[in-house]
């Protein structure tokens, strides 16, 4: 399929082929397949007609989100309503398809408590959590770089990231700044409408991020994401983190020891807890510590067990 015309930039139409191209790979004659899905690769043939099987492990990143959280997908990408009407019966289609393969797989993982949630209740299917590897050997805190009075967020600038919700927060609190790491569709829209104590900064070296991460007040995470990798390298670079309370942020923010969580996804609830919060209250090898869990190392370890454990099931 990589030698598709224009596949790269736009794979959106070529949609129909991807679980056909993934069907017709036939991985039999293995021992073990790793597949690492958030779209069609868990379909993979693992048996053949001879009855040879390979072991089949997904590594799920998400249920294929434009089929199953398919509101969600068409508010992000701005689908049209004559496009959305057209789409319904491919869709109707690739759900069931989705839902077949899963049903092929062995053993999944998920990324974290809320995908396993939903790996159940879409696929009905038990799943293991693993989290991802974060960088914890690079973001590292410096013990030499003061803590300075802002806020940090590093995001794309798209819809569902809800920078919008943090900027009329801070809106409110003219005392308090924000800096916003990141680019995106929505960033010249953002950037026009933010009030004087939050500044854009665009996207960022890796060595210029992890600086502003250690010497931010905390990290502001007002999404819901899956995972989310950036508020861990926040904690692993010693600093708190405030989170909206849902999906990845469950697992990765210990409320009062490494950060707070606020409840629902409303600028008054973010308000609450960003007028109430004193970055004094939270210490940097606490949140060092948390961020750990997610070391690469870990996530090297718990999956290698998991797949020997797999391994000698069989």
């Amino acid at each position: 399929m990589q030698n598709l015309p224009g596949v790269a930039k736009h794979h959106q139409k070529y949609l129909l082929a991807y679980p056909l191209a993934f069907r017709n790979l036939d991985l039999s004659d293995f021992d073990l397949v790793l597949s690492n899905k958030s779209g069609f690769c868990h379909g993979v043939r693992t048996e053949n007609k001879d009855g040879r099987r390979a072991v089949h492990v997904c590594y799920c990143l998400t249920p294929t989100r434009f089929l199953w959280l398919y509101d969600q997908y068409r508010e992000r990408e701005q689908i049209s309503k004559l496009i959305n009407n057209a789409l319904q019966p491919m869709l109707t289609m690739l759900r069931q398809w989705d839902w077949m393969a899963a049903q092929r797989v062995d053993h999944f993982i998920s990324i974290s408590t809320e995908i396993q949630h939903r790996v159940r209740e879409i696929y009905g299917r038990h799943s293991t959590v693993i989290h991802p590897p974060v960088d914890t050997s690079y973001f590292t805190p410096d013990p030499l770089a003061p803590v300075e009075d802002y806020y940090l967020i590093v995001a794309r600038l798209i819809p569902y990231k809800r920078v919008d919700l943090a900027l009329e927060a801070f809106r409110q609190l003219p005392k308090e700044k924000l800096i916003v790491v990141g680019d995106g569709r929505d960033r010249a829209e953002l950037e026009a409408s933010a009030p004087a104590n939050v500044t854009f900064l665009g996207r960022q070296s890796r060595e210029r991020m992890r600086d502003l991460l250690r010497r931010c007040k905390a990290f502001l995470f007002p999404g819901f994401e899956d995972f989310g990798i950036a508020p861990v390298e926040a904690l692993s670079a010693g600093r708190p983190v405030v989170a909206f309370a849902g999906g990845g942020a469950l697992d990765t923010v210990a409320p009062g020891v490494t950060g707070e969580l606020f409840q629902d996804m409303q600028v008054d609830s973010l308000l609450e807890v960003l007028k109430n919060f004193d970055a004094r209250s939270y210490h940097s090898d606490d949140c060092r510590a948390q961020a750990e869990k997610f070391s690469r190392e870990n996530f090297r370890d718990k999956l290698m067990d998991f797949l020997l454990n797999v391994i000698n099931q069989y």
